[in-house]
């Protein structure tokens, strides 16, 4: 939480920086290195990765769902 006028929290931090890159490289510049970034990840881990890693998040949803079934 900010302590002076002049503080900001991290997020609205992150958010200032966020525009100013935008407005600098490009309302495309985010997907650009988003793509890049799973590229990088597709390689290193194989293509399958994605497709495990979202099993194992409907999985983990698929459980949150049924406790919160039997909870209620």
């Amino acid at each position: 939480m900010p302590t002076n006028k002049g503080d900001i929290t991290v997020g609205d931090a992150g958010r200032k920086g966020g525009g100013r890159t935008s407005k600098k490289y490009g309302a495309g510049f985010y997907e650009e290195i988003g793509k890049l970034g799973g590229d990088s990840t597709k390689r290193r881990y194989g293509p399958g990765f994605y497709e495990n890693i979202g099993h194992k998040g409907g999985q983990k949803v698929k459980e949150l769902i049924s406790k919160a079934r039997h909870h209620i």
